[in-house]
């Protein structure tokens, strides 16, 4: 009768180390984009081109749709704006707020979320403020973006909006 309890206490132990295992290796993918996410808002905060440009796609396919109606596309290119950009930049403050983040698969993702940044460009302090879509796709090991499209909250008033997005 010993070597029952014995038995079965061991299979119940076995059983139950296995089961932590499992569910230890299923890790929640959403946690490794929310760690790009905080890649690119921390290379963004110390105005550091590498660390931004680390996180997206380096590919000629990259797509940026701009808050001023633009877009850039491939990566070279959007490195080239960024390196123009933040030679000029510094003092950044960024803060983030209703981060969303929605797995699309086991390889792609899209975050969103509200921004307001402060910076001094030139030595002129700027303020904006907006909504941001980003678009990740896991390629080899590391989560990267692929599109981003950010709106601001004023967009500029010689822009054409149409009648029916106007809010009254």
């Amino acid at each position: 009768m010993k070597k029952i309890i014995l038995i079965i206490t061991v299979l119940i132990l076995a059983a139950s180390a296995f089961g932590q295992k499992q569910a230890a290796a299923k890790a929640d993918p959403a946690k490794a984009v929310h760690a790009a996410f905080d890649r690119l808002i921390d290379g963004i905060k110390q105005v550091d081109v590498d660390k931004v440009m680390g996180v997206y796609d380096k590919s000629d396919r990259l797509l940026i749709f701009n808050n001023n109606g633009t877009a850039t596309i491939g990566w070279e290119n959007v490195k080239s704006n960024v390196e123009k950009s933040y030679a000029k930049i510094s003092n950044v403050t960024l803060d983030i707020t209703g981060l969303r983040i929605e797995m699309l698969g086991s390889t792609t993702a899209y975050v969103t979320c509200k921004w307001k940044q402060s910076q001094e460009n030139s030595g002129k302090v700027e303020n904006a403020s907006g909504r941001m879509t980003l678009v990740f796709k896991l390629i080899g090991k590391e989560w990267k973006i692929v599109h981003r499209h950010t709106s601001p909250d004023n967009p500029d008033a010689t822009r054409p909006v149409f009648p029916s997005e106007r809010q009254p």
